[in-house]
């Protein structure tokens, strides 16, 4: 059950990466291909947790992986509220 429930989140994660995507080439707008990065980045990270024939939740590279997913939402969050500068 726990691998069918993995399999679900994989493939919601790899479809929203996909609307994200679709978001940016249709704007041009950097924090929907942030967006898309970072839930490609956490499908493929639940994957390699998936297929792990031992617990992969205990290494630290699962957290490191996951950490930089959530660090470019925020950095994506923190580049679309920053102020525009003048003299670009």
């Amino acid at each position: 059950m726990n691998n069918i429930l993995l399999g679900a989140i994989v493939t919601v994660s790899v479809i929203v990466a996909l609307f994200f995507l679709r978001f940016w080439r249709s704007s041009g707008d950097r924090f929907f291909l942030f967006f898309a990065l970072s839930f490609l980045l956490d499908g493929v990270d639940r994957l390699w947790v998936a297929s792990a024939f031992v617990s992969a939740e205990d290494t630290p590279a699962y957290y490191v992986v996951r950490l930089f997913s959530y660090a470019l939402i925020l950095y994506a969050i923190i580049d679309k509220n920053r102020p525009l500068r003048k003299d670009r």
